[in-house]
């Protein structure tokens, strides 16, 4: 019995420490499938919060493409806002959703969040790194 207790516990911990499964174009494309029926309305096809059920709420849904994600920019922390919804604003939590449902949606979300933006490392040079076309050692 204490064996048994022990390996279920190997199990439930492994899956706890599992973390996200990879973001696959398949999962992705779900995510947008269940985002065009649970999430439009309020956020808009585009994620700008724009969504005809937008002018109803107080606060207004978040803009995916401008404005920081409140619980965070990670994958995990965003799931987890999908999951459980935030407390105080009209966003409800879906986890009537199959988990891999949510992490499609989650997936696409960050999607819409980079739609269009340069990768982090082209926008922001590194401290003291040389501007792009500049010369070594030259002097501004």
């Amino acid at each position: 019995m204490r064996s048994l207790i022990v390996a279920l516990s190997l199990v439930f911990c492994s899956l706890a420490l599992a973390g996200p499964p990879d973001a696959s174009p398949a999962l992705i494309e779900k995510g947008k499938a269940t985002f065009t029926i649970n999430c439009v309305p309020c956020h808009g096809a585009t994620g700008s919060g724009d969504g005809p059920a937008a002018v109803a709420l107080n606060p207004k849904p978040r803009d995916f493409t401008k404005e920081p994600l409140k619980n965070g920019e990670k994958p995990e922390e965003l799931f987890k806002t999908v999951s459980e919804g935030l407390k105080g604003t009209p966003m409800v939590g879906f986890a009537h959703l199959p988990e891999e449902e949510r992490w499609g949606l989650t997936y696409f979300v960050l999607q819409l969040r980079n739609a269009g933006k340069p990768p982090a490392a082209a926008a922001k040079p590194a401290a003291g790194a040389a501007k792009p076309g500049a010369k070594a050692g030259a002097k501004k």
